[in-house]
């Protein structure tokens, strides 16, 4: 498919950008101790604009150590010695002609103690975050008056180094967007009251880079179409705010929403649609002449095509698309669309940013980690030596898409009639149609590398020796554990419900397990059946992200099913589940008419001592079959282990 609106050259303020498509900030924690951009902070960046990128805005950067920490790790310019790394990392992104524009940043209350040393948060007013839960301290008068000094200051060091911009971010309910919403700004100084009280520290931003970087410097904004608070900023605010900004000489605005007590609406889940929120953006467009860049939760090229043809946004940021796969550009512009690994909303990323780690993704195994593990970093030494694979789930994808990009000739044996193994139970569940084109995906990637497939083939030793094969990736997944207790027969496995293979019958059920499977089930079975989750531990969802979590809870709650934690399984009986509770020890009985086992997966090694005596060291375990885990672990063990095989 072609898509000329995306791939039209564009123009922010004197610069030229090849195409429309802008990779937003998000941070990334890539960053050396010292705030520098590292190598792997250059590899991430430059790979993102060898992949397509138009423009990229770097991650949250820091403009204020004492108080203004964002992440570990974080990139920063609040001191003059990172200009020559900053300028390492611009040249590496001109070299694709992509655009580079510094964010600068301030979390203000949404910042915790831990990452400021153990000092009290600032705000624009002593308004607390409910996320973070701590209240914070009002700035005074002077210290505000500081804090756009190291605005300006970061600026400065930026524009040394020889980035193309600058952007405020005044969005997200960070500090900027604190000063500029009724919601968190209570002040009665010159920095609060009015509108224009509200807007002066952003005024004195943006009037200070210009006066000291120059007027042809661009500077942009990211604001709030909506804080969706109901004492926040509102949609008629956000275009009065953009119309403000517009007269000040902004170049362009970058149109975003919530804040962290707004929860989702500022990284959607998987649950929003996307461009959900285009209207927030079309809004502010109308009113203003300068170019607007769109963040809708845009996933596939077509939607962002059909956005620019539409007229809500010039330029379209595509953010999270950028982590699940640095290509995206280039293989949207290739009519390649099915071959693009696509955001699943699964929060992933950010769960692993909010643990303190440097970025990671689900489907995208090489995130964070491109200088040690990407492609370019491959042992070519293949030579046509032939690997099976046993296995077409996540694992055994990954494994034989890298072991060919390395040389070797893969044939990957499926025992079903087409490969995606628990991915294709995992699609069923509502709201997870993404993971349908991922299995689209990888069989397309597949063929692209030349790996052979032979579905409905549960191989055997003499299989594998048959295609020749000096190795064997198993990757034949997980089975469903089933405790031996009284009358678990009566029960059914979760895998076998969304598959088909078993019935669900009464108006109640009890699913036992409150991870991912055992929550998403639960939802699936809400249409017809009211359902209680039994979870052992005192929490459900697992390493699931908190507003994930809330949804699938809430789901199961509106449809008058319940969750009982800390209650462990005991027996099974004809009209429902005896339970124990895990710390009085105290047993109940949870009347129903189905019982519905989500207990997690153990290992499956079929034929592994046949295996075993044929290949010994040879035979390399990835995945569930290695260790039970979640697609994120599949992809990555069989990445990781198919990476260094006879290196």
């Amino acid at each position: 498919m072609s898509y000329s609106k995306i791939f039209e050259p564009g123009k922010i303020a004197n610069l030229e950008l090849r195409n429309r498509i802008v990779m937003p900030a998000m941070g990334c924690s890539l960053a050396e101790n010292s705030g520098e951009p590292g190598a792997r902070m250059i590899k991430y960046y430059a790979d993102r604009a060898k992949g397509g990128a138009g423009l990229i805005i770097t991650e949250i950067t820091r403009i204020d150590d004492d108080t203004g920490v964002g992440t570990p790790n974080q990139l920063a310019v609040t001191k003059p010695f990172v200009v020559g790394q900053l300028s390492r990392l611009v040249e590496a992104v001109h070299a694709y002609d992509t655009k580079l524009f510094v964010q600068l940043h301030h979390p203000g209350n949404q910042t915790p103690s831990r990452l400021i040393g153990g000092q009290q948060p600032v705000s624009a007013s002593d308004v607390t975050c409910n996320v973070i839960g701590e209240k914070p301290r009002a700035l005074t008068t002077e210290e505000v008056e500081g804090l756009v000094k190291k605005f300006v200051t970061g600026a400065v060091i930026a524009q040394k180094a020889g980035v193309d911009g600058v952007e405020i971010h005044g969005a997200h309910g960070y500090l900027v967007s604190q000063f500029l919403s009724p919601h968190t700004n209570k002040r009665t100084d010159k920095y609060g009251g009015s509108f224009e009280g509200r807007m002066r520290f952003a005024t004195e931003i943006i009037m200070g880079i210009k006066a000291y970087c120059g007027p042809k410097f661009p500077v942009g904004i990211r604001i709030n179409g909506s804080d969706y608070l109901d004492d926040g900023i509102t949609e008629e605010d956000a275009i009065a705010q953009a119309k403000y900004f517009e007269k000040l000489g902004v170049c362009y605005i970058n149109v975003s929403c919530g804040t962290y007590d707004s929860g989702a609406t500022i990284i959607e889940p998987n649950y929003f649609a996307e461009g959900w929120k285009k209207n927030l953006a079309a809004n502010i467009r109308k009113e203003v002449s300068i170019p607007v860049i769109a963040v809708c939760n845009v996933k596939h090229p077509a939607v962002a095509e059909q956005l620019l043809e539409e007229g809500f946004a010039d330029f379209i940021g595509i953010a999270r698309g950028h982590l699940a796969d640095p290509e995206w550009g280039n293989k949207a512009k290739d009519g390649k669309d099915v071959l693009i690994r696509k955001c699943l909303g699964c929060m992933e990323c950010f769960r692993i940013l909010n643990d303190g780690l440097p970025l990671g993704c689900t489907l995208n195994p090489v995130l964070g980690r491109e200088f040690e593990w990407g492609d370019d970093k491959l042992v070519k030494n293949g030579a046509g030596r032939t690997v099976a694979v046993i296995g077409g789930g996540p694992a055994g994808f990954e494994a034989a898409l890298t072991l060919a990009k390395r040389g070797f000739k893969v044939v990957l044996f499926e025992a079903k009639e087409r490969i995606g193994g628990t991915v294709a139970l995992a699609a069923i569940p509502p709201c997870k149609g993404m993971l349908s084109e991922f299995i689209d995906t990888m069989e397309a990637q597949l063929k692209e590398a030349g790996v052979e497939i032979r579905t409905g083939c549960a191989a055997t030793v003499d299989d594998v020796k048959a295609v020749g094969a000096e190795a064997v990736f198993m990757a034949a997944g997980g089975k469903p554990v089933v405790p031996a207790i009284p009358g678990i027969e009566r029960a059914v496995t979760a895998e076998d419900v969304l598959a088909g293979k078993a019935e669900v019958k009464g108006e109640t059920a009890v699913v036992i397990g409150g991870g991912v499977t055992g929550l998403e089930t639960a939802e699936t079975l809400s249409k017809d059946h009211r359902v209680t989750v039994v979870e052992m531990l005192d929490k459900v969802g697992g390493n699931l992200y908190p507003s994930i979590v809330m949804h699938l809870a809430q789901e199961i709650m509106k449809a008058g099913g319940a969750i009982a934690k800390g209650r462990q399984l005991i027996a099974v009986e004809a009209d429902g589940v005896i339970v124990k509770d895990t710390k009085s020890g105290e047993e109940s009985k949870i009347p129903a008419d189905s019982v519905v086992l989500a207990m997690g997966v153990r290992s499956n090694r079929p034929d592994i001592d046949e295996f075993c005596a044929a290949y010994g060291d040879k035979l390399i375990m990835v995945g569930d079959t290695a260790r039970p885990g979640q697609i994120y672990d599949a992809l990555h063990s069989a990445h990781d282990r198919a990476f260094v095989y006879a290196t």
